[in-house]
């Protein structure tokens, strides 16, 4: 299987997997363990190319200088109660359709055959476990998941800069790890952005009318509905 071509950016492919890592605690919903983690991270991604190590070392720099209650809450507020900003990248390509649960199967086979197990009630498809699988599991194979939901991503990343949210930094970075958008890409972005994802009220519901989770996803009190588990 051919690799899809690096963005020209000068990273090697151990670069781009730090920044993969880097991308997916970054993107889990923000507790002590991440916070501990902050020195660390630092380390790794200050050596990046800068198109890498700008946007990460930015948000990092907004972990640092922001409460912990003000990082959670923000945090439920941008992925879990905005559709734009979910963070499910088969809700882009498969919206409120039985084609999701189809997806959401081929990502699990996908990461099962790379000997990848998900926690209890993980959804295959949420970003950061994207980006671990790349990083850490079968990087050919996750970056042509990347690709293909690419529309999505992108959606994602606009999303997020259009409500100026610190997290728009990490989505820029995941972007810089990947080739330039091309114009049949741009055009589904296009596309996406003025319709919105396929819609179908019967079969799989991956959100609901007021969140992004199925109710068999749906998170305790207290806990977020858009961090993966």
């Amino acid at each position: 299987m051919s690799r899809l071509p690096w963005r020209s950016s000068g990273a090697t492919p151990e670069q781009l997997a730090t920044a993969r890592q880097a991308a997916s605690l970054l993107l889990g919903y923000p507790d002590e363990e991440l916070l501990g983690r902050l020195p660390l991270l630092r380390a790794a991604t200050a050596p990046l190319p800068a198109e890498l190590s700008g946007p990460l070392g930015r948000f990092l720099d907004h972990l640092e200088t922001t409460t912990l209650t003000d990082l959670q809450a923000d945090y439920v507020e941008t992925f879990d109660l905005r559709r734009r900003c979910s963070l499910y990248l088969t809700y882009y390509a498969h919206g409120d359709t039985r084609k999701r649960g189809m997806a959401l199967l081929q990502f699990k086979h996908l990461y099962g055959r790379a000997g990848l197990q998900l926690a209890d009630g993980e959804l295959p498809d949420h970003l950061a476990v994207v980006l671990e699988f790349t990083a850490t599991g079968d990087a050919v194979r996750g970056e042509r998941l990347l690709h293909e939901h690419r529309a999505g991503l992108e959606l994602i990343r606009l999303a997020l800069e259009e409500r100026r949210s610190p997290w728009a930094a990490v989505l820029q970075a995941v972007s810089a790890t990947l080739p330039p958008v091309e114009a049949a890409d741009r055009a589904a972005i296009a596309r996406l952005a003025q319709e919105g994802p396929p819609t179908e009220e019967v079969g799989l519901d991956p959100y609901g009318t007021t969140a992004f989770a199925p109710p068999e996803y749906m998170p305790a009190a207290g806990e977020p509905a858009g961090a993966p588990r």
